[in-house]
């Protein structure tokens, strides 16, 4: 267990992830749900008679701090039950039920009505309770099937026999449940667009129903900014003087209050840009805010060892952008993972870079094609087109439809974080199909931000990254039509005995010690990564952040106990990488 685990699980009533679970659309009148409900396994969708025992929500039935520790199968389903107060504090006129996850398919009941249903397992949605509820207590009961990898819906690392680079698998509710009360006229979506070389935001919103809907940017406690627009259309661009930039060095947010009828939310936005542009020698570089910028990431797959895709806490989540922070990273590349939304809050506010893939999915892969064959063929310059959807595992139209209508989502829930500045649509060629398309319709949805079209092999030439995986071979670096980014890269291991939850290995390259681990790290920056720069290498991030069950190639254990290399190293190797940075591409500073 991680330090966070151990505290909750040492104080067994105590509710877990009790903060408001959506900082970029605040209101007053909400109520968290997580803690302990009852639960049951079946073999069939028929709602049980009695229960097994008690779970603790959000965390998955697999997990220790679940109190369960079970694996919810195919063709099983996993059931919730729990009483919900209709008091008091939920008397406004409509009443929202949210989910921040919940995988994969689940149907909502309310007083022995289905209420609703959602398909997909990371993404938030919500139902309106509203005509399922009355005074006093209201029964609640959620079903959740998961069918992991045996089908082509989006499913990240998870596996039904995990080992090696993919994980245990996980199911049911996984993040906050909460109830919000709003009046019958109410802010649904909201979307909030920068424009730093016009120095001006789009502003825009839809509601419940037909409205006009008034915002005002602050600055501190002060009013910079008023507009009013209706809802459900193109919005306002509204002026942002001498704009204060949002940057890793200083993550400046504005505050924005949006008000529409009897309804009011806070919100936040960030003036800040993210371009590719040449440099002073004509290479292709990645520009924040209209100036060169290195973007030095860790692979962040967000795992931990008691409560797998679940973070313990929310300090838990703080701490590790805190560490990477700390070590000179400005970048953690999320993979194959959507995280609650107040993991990107924390990245806005901290100031840290976000490159987010979309969950991949498909049947089966075929790893000889994907893997081993795809690994060499990257070290080609043979380009494999993405139309074979059999060996990409991706031959099922309605897997195809989803992935497209999941991505829409993703990208709509998300896009207000200013953390976030790449799209990755598909990595490895896992699930992939259609790339160029797809880019085109990223583009289509927000074109604000960069796209990193096909990460680590079987690329369509498209979007704003020529992107690598490189663990096998000497780094090899040429400038050519887009930015060039190593996206994965070292991977090297070191099992540290009492801090790892297996005793097999999985990594590119092993070691013994900390001290031959971090002499193996800065050999490979030195030699390799510090004379890609001046070839054109923009950004690179390492595997990984931290342990993941047998893939112990993390900067820290799995538990987040042990700092596996030299923090000193790690920090100066960063300094030397900007320093580098600057001199072949004229930034002034860093």
């Amino acid at each position: 267990m991680t330090r966070w685990g151990r505290q909750l699980s040492e104080e067994p009533e105590e509710q877990a992830l009790d903060e408001y679970p959506r900082p970029a659309m605040v209101r007053s009148g909400w109520k968290n749900l997580n803690g302990y409900w009852d639960y049951c396994f079946t073999k069939a969708r028929s709602c049980p008679e009695r229960f097994d025992g008690r779970i603790r929500v959000p965390f998955s039935p697999e997990t220790e701090l679940s109190g369960v520790q079970r694996q919810l199968q195919p063709g099983e389903c996993l059931w919730y039950h729990r009483t919900v107060d209709c008091d008091a504090d939920l008397s406004k006129e409509r009443v929202l039920l949210h989910f921040g996850a919940v995988d994969q398919y689940c149907e909502i009941f309310l007083n022995g009505s289905l209420a609703g249903s959602h398909m997909g397992g990371y993404l938030p949605f919500d139902i309106d309770i509203t005509s399922y509820l009355h005074e006093g207590k209201n029964d609640l009961l959620v079903m959740a099937e998961d069918e992991t990898d045996a089908s082509y819906h989006s499913r990240g690392k998870q596996k039904l026999k995990p080992g090696g680079m993919y994980y245990s698998a996980q199911s049911g509710i996984w993040q906050t449940v909460w109830m919000e009360n709003v009046p019958a006229g109410y802010i649904h979506k909201l979307r909030i667009v920068p424009d730093l070389d016009r120095q001006e935001i789009r502003i825009s919103a839809e509601c419940s129903e037909r409205m006009q809907v008034k915002a005002v940017v602050y600055e501190g406690d002060l009013a910079v900014g008023k507009a009013e627009f209706l809802s459900g259309s193109e919005g306002m661009c509204l002026a942002i003087p001498s704009p204060k930039l949002w940057s890793p060095k200083d993550p400046y947010l504005y505050r924005v209050v949006l008000c529409a009828g009897k309804d009011r939310v806070e919100s936040y936005f960030a003036m800040r840009k993210c371009s590719v542009l040449p440099d002073k020698r004509g290479i292709l570089r990645f520009y924040l805010n209209n100036r060169p910028y290195l973007f030095i990431g860790l692979l962040d797959q967000g795992y931990w060892p008691e409560s797998l895709y679940t973070p313990p806490s929310d300090q838990a989540m703080v701490q590790d952008i805190l560490m990477a922070r700390q070590l000179g990273f400005n970048l953690l590349r999320k993979h194959a993972k959507v995280e609650p939304e107040r993991w990107y809050y924390h990245c806005d506010r901290l100031g840290m870079l976000v490159w987010q893939d979309m969950v991949n999915g498909g049947s089966p892969y075929k790893d000889w094609f994907v893997t081993y064959l795809g690994t060499v063929l990257s070290w080609t310059p043979i380009r494999v087109s993405d139309r074979f959807r059999g060996l990409l595992s991706r031959k099922d139209v309605e897997g195809r439809d989803e992935y497209r209508r999941e991505l829409a989502d993703m990208t709509e829930r998300l896009g207000n974080h200013p953390c976030i500045i790449a799209w990755v649509p598909f990595n490895e060629g896992w699930g992939q199909f259609d790339a160029e398309k797809i880019t085109e319709l990223l583009v289509h949805l927000d074109p604000g931000r960069l796209v990193d079209q096909a990460s680590g092999w079987f690329d369509q030439g498209g979007g704003d990254v020529k992107s690598i995986h490189n663990y096998f071979r000497k780094l090899k670096v040429k400038p050519g039509k887009r930015a060039v980014a190593l996206t994965e890269y070292g991977g090297y291991s070191w099992l540290v005995k009492g801090h790892s939850s297996k005793e097999k290995v999985y990594g590119y390259r092993c070691y013994e010690s900390g001290e031959a681990l971090t002499h193996g790290y800065a050999g490979l920056m030195r030699d390799q990564i510090l004379p890609a720069l001046k070839k054109g290498l923009s950004a690179l991030v390492y595997t990984q952040l931290s342990d993941i069950e047998e893939e112990v190639n993390g900067l820290i254990t799995y538990d987040r106990e042990v700092m596996k290399m030299d923090a000193d190293t790690v920090r100066q190797l960063n300094r030397q990488l900007w320093e580098e940075f600057k001199r072949v591409t004229g930034k002034e500073d860093a």
